[in-house]
């Protein structure tokens, strides 16, 4: 009778019972008609057990970290860098659009985030200069669910945590398939420019920008002291130690700043100026990857790096908060990070009775009697994912699913990490899908667009997405070579 777990909690998702409630009523009403009451306190139990996760502290972390930055005047900041580089193009906008959510993505890692922030900010500008509005929530919302897979990526921590997997494996591995996904955009955007007669090409004057004298030297040690770094990493420089070791750094140094100083005379001052404003901002992910990567710090512990980092930024370098902004910026991060949590318990108490089920060994059985060929099955599995995508969040699907699914494609040899990617990328762009996307509904609501335009219109940038997915599925070196190159793959 436990089997029916799944059938019953969707149709309490389709009757409008919130999810939370949904993960637990299902389970706890089928363990009752079974006779099996003392399992419900298991049940229960197992939502605080679920929460109390030193790696789950993270997603908090991160998220207070993204506010942060968002009310400290980053996203502006974000946007400028991106119209200085792109805002010339055919669609010069909405090219902006999908390069801002690259980067908001490595401050936030959400899609509902990037919506709101990047939305509420691009769609009028896009209306100004000539945009459909429906064009213009389209784009914003195909190209939010960038936030989540590139890192720091709250639905990778997750599935870390459920599966047992290296979140700093998950997080590289999530690198190169989110730029494939806004590459992806920015073709469409470039081949669909006369479909949608898109403004034409123009440079992007910038009026009235300044730096200020500690951001201006604080930004000018920032982009030395990392490409001194990468040039000390990667140049094939001899062994040394002690002193001979910070010679060689200091060395790299030099040559990072000779390049600055020939890169300076090829562009204008106002594109230096626009570059350097965004520094301080896009040091957050070199900050939390290279520490990670260093063995500086774990995952949980880069994103409290990374609170540590925005507040010295707002508070000093860019003074764009006061102590007054605090606690509106606490209740805001605490509200989002709670109704996660609260998932990630609700989800993992759900586990307790798809264990109880037998659920993974029935459906691996069916799932085998269909294919035994890793590649058509793999075929099936992205379609189950992308319908699945469309009716539930990512994080509950990913604990729902993962153990269910996991160990069915890594007993067929397809790598566990690969797998993950392939699970967190086709249920992120679930998110943009009709009819229960959410983020479709968060553009609706910064648009003033109806949900049922942006559908439509968000159908060919879709597309793009559902083929990289399949791209992505089938080339596992897209997701798996940053990870084998660092050492955190085999």
């Amino acid at each position: 009778m436990l089997i029916w777990f799944l059938p019953l909690f969707l149709l309490f998702l389709l009757i409008g019972l919130p999810v939370f409630f949904g993960l637990l009523a299902a389970p706890g009403l089928l363990l009752w008609l079974n006779g099996q009451e003392k399992d419900i306190t298991l049940l229960y139990r197992n939502v605080y057990n679920g929460m109390d996760s030193f790696p789950l502290m993270a997603i908090p972390f991160f998220m207070l970290a993204g506010e942060l930055m968002n009310k400290g005047g980053i996203t502006i900041r974000l946007v400028q860098f991106s119209q200085a580089l792109m805002g010339h193009l055919r669609g010069g906008l909405a090219q902006v659009n999908v390069l801002s959510s690259i980067l908001f993505a490595g401050l936030s890692g959400s899609a509902v985030a990037d919506t709101s922030a990047l939305g509420s900010m691009l769609i009028p500008a896009m209306e100004k200069e000539g945009y459909t509005r429906r064009f213009a929530a389209a784009i914003t919302a195909a190209s939010s669910v960038i936030g989540p897979i590139i890192p720091p990526s709250g639905i990778m921590i997750i599935y870390a945590y459920v599966m047992g997997e290296s979140v700093a494996a998950l997080f590289l591995a999530g690198i190169v398939p989110g730029i494939l996904v806004g590459v992806g955009l920015m073709v469409m955007i470039r081949v669909t420019a006369d479909r949608y007669d898109l403004p034409a090409a123009k440079r992007v004057a910038f009026d009235g920008v300044e730096l200020g004298n500690l951001e201006k030297w604080v930004s000018f040690a920032l982009v030395r002291l990392n490409i001194g770094l990468l040039i000390w990493v990667i140049a094939p420089l001899p062994e040394t130690a002690g002193l001979m070791t910070w010679v060689t750094f200091l060395g790299a140094l030099a040559v990072a700043h000779a390049l600055m100083l020939a890169l300076r005379t090829q562009v204008s001052s106002e594109f230096r100026t626009i570059c350097k404003r965004s520094i301080v901002p896009l040091q957050t992910p070199v900050l939390i990857l290279g520490g990670i990567l260093g063995g500086v710090f774990t995952p949980t512990e880069a994103a409290a790096v990374a609170v540590a980092y925005a507040l010295f930024v707002a508070f000093f370098v860019l003074r764009t908060m006061s102590l007054r902004d605090l606690p509106d910026i606490l209740s805001r991060a605490g509200l989002t990070s709670a109704v996660v949590l609260l998932l990630v318990g609700a989800a993992m108490a759900f586990k307790t009775v798809v264990s109880l089920s037998y659920a993974p060994q029935i459906l691996a059985d069916y799932i085998l009697t269909l294919s035994e060929n890793p590649l058509i099955l793999l075929f099936l599995i992205n379609l189950l994912l992308f319908i699945v995508g469309m009716f539930l969040d990512a994080g509950p699907a990913i604990i729902i699913l993962g153990p269910i699914l996991a160990p069915i494609f890594t007993d067929l040899g397809v790598d566990s990490i690969h797998f993950a990617i392939i699970m967190s990328v086709n249920l992120t762009v679930g998110l943009a899908t009709p009819p229960m996307g959410l983020v479709l509904f968060v553009a609706a609501a910064v648009s003033k667009e109806k949900v049922e335009t942006i559908a439509k219109a968000i159908l060919p940038f879709l597309a793009v997405e559902v083929a990289v997915i399949f791209l992505i599925t089938y080339v596992p070196a897209i997701s798996m070579t940053i990870p084998r190159l660092t050492g955190f793959a085999n």
